[in-house]
């Protein structure tokens, strides 16, 4: 009996952290600096934990270079004003983004003009409003 108790109890804690560890961190974003990118929406990912923009931006020689932008969650989206349907396959887009830390293309949303005009942000603080003590 005291072994069930003890597997079960185990048991009881994995289910409990486990979700901890799953969450990623959000230093690979420069947080301080921030680009404008204008371009294709290749693909719209509306999934959990965070939706994905994947991205084409064409530098002035016509060279495209692939982005993968990373936004908050599909809940925190909905309730600063997005739907899953904003963004398809084809339209243009600008976005400003935090870019990653080591140069490579991506980063993380910080607001999106959609191809109607509309402007929404990605419901998380804007950069630069975080407590670094």
């Amino acid at each position: 009996m005291r072994v069930r108790m003890t597997i079960f109890a185990a048991a009881c804690a994995l289910m409990v952290t486990g979700p901890l560890t799953a969450h990623h961190s959000f230093a690979m974003y420069d947080r301080d600096h921030q680009i404008t990118l204008t371009g294709t929406v290749t693909k719209f990912e509306w999934t959990n934990p965070h939706a994905y923009i994947e991205f084409d931006v064409a530098d002035p020689n016509g060279v495209v270079k692939h982005y993968s932008i990373e936004c908050a969650s599909p809940n925190v989206l909905t309730r600063v004003g997005w739907k899953f349907n904003d963004l398809k396959t084809g339209d243009k887009a600008t976005l400003l983004v935090n870019p990653l830390k080591n140069g490579k293309a991506g980063g993380m949303l910080e607001k999106a003009t959609l191809p109607d005009g509309r402007v929404l942000g990605d419901g998380n603080p804007p950069s630069g409003k975080f407590d670094r003590q």
